[in-house]
């Protein structure tokens, strides 16, 4: 693989569609995608950027988490990633890339669409970690449905609470133990702006993921605490092929964003790593896009 540091061309930096049929069940799994999506595993390189620091990621098993993860890692911190129990293969290889790195990994399994989950998800990690200064808030749901009247209240529902409810469950559940300095972060997407037809449940949990980040960023300033958003676009994740996107679309996904193909999960690292750490200390109540060209007005 050429390193990432070397100048290159963008738009042929990654695969690019089309890409073969993969249909799988949800969540998915991204050990069953082809191509393979890049999470750094071998080309993120940290810098000692957060040496020291305790941090839980949810959904860390795969996608931007899993880069997120790894990256953090490589920067220097302790990691406790939650995920599905069905995703444990995927999020047993994270655990020992973070091992890997030299520091603390800590697998914590659990539905956070569950109140009394997300509150038991702080407290361990909490317990594991000696302490929390970041929490990366990036599970969610995604299933197209291709028109409203195939939205049933239980898609409805368990799309808000993955997305939106365990957002202020754990958000609530973890201030009390965030120390001035630390950050939160969520993960909203281009969606919030300009929502896909087939995604209304989905689109209508980002947008409010961005009105909620910004809002509580104003609170929490004043302990000290910042609060951001991330603002993805197409990305190369298992939330694609497992129902994420029209199984016709998969082949072709990516291909109208300005590079001609999907993001890759480590191209979003950087972002939540400058976002972590000390030297984004003036940032908060933003949403930083990384959408392919599309931007976020």
């Amino acid at each position: 693989m050429t390193d990432r540091f070397t100048l290159q061309d963008p738009r042929h930096q990654y695969p690019a569609p089309p890409f073969p049929p993969q249909p799988q069940r949800p969540p998915g799994l991204a050990g069953k995608m082809e191509p393979p999506p890049d999470h750094g595993e071998q080309s993120y390189a940290g810098f000692g950027r957060l040496t020291e620091r305790k941090a839980l990621i949810t959904g860390g098993d795969s996608g931007i988490g899993r880069a997120v993860a790894i990256a953090y890692a490589r920067e220097g911190a302790d990691v406790a990633i939650n995920f599905l129990p069905s995703e444990q293969e995927d999020a047993q290889d994270v655990i020992s890339l973070i091992e890997a790195a030299g520091t603390r990994g800590f697998a914590l399994p659990g539905d956070v669409s569950e109140e009394a989950f997300c509150r038991e998800l702080i407290a361990s990690a909490v317990q594991k970690l000696g302490g929390l200064d970041i929490l990366v808030i990036n599970a969610g749901r995604q299933q197209t449905r291709p028109s409203v009247d195939q939205v049933s209240s239980d898609d409805f529902d368990k799309t808000m609470k993955t997305n939106l409810y365990a957002l202020h469950w754990l958000a609530q559940a973890a201030v009390p133990h965030l120390p001035p300095g630390a950050s939160v972060i969520t993960t909203a997407s281009i969606q919030a702006y300009e929502p896909s037809s087939h995604l209304l449940d989905y689109a209508t949990t980002k947008a409010g993921i961005v009105a909620y980040t910004k809002a509580l960023s104003e609170q929490l300033i004043k302990k000290g605490i910042r609060v951001n958003a991330v603002a993805p676009g197409p990305f190369w994740t298992p939330l694609q092929p497992s129902g994420g996107q029209p199984r016709d679309k998969v082949e072709t996904f990516g291909q109208q964003s300005a590079f001609g193909r999907p993001g890759q999960p480590v191209e979003l690292a950087p972002v939540y790593v400058l976002l972590a750490s000390q030297e984004g200390s003036y940032i908060t109540g933003e949403v930083f896009g990384v959408t392919g060209g599309k931007g976020i007005a």
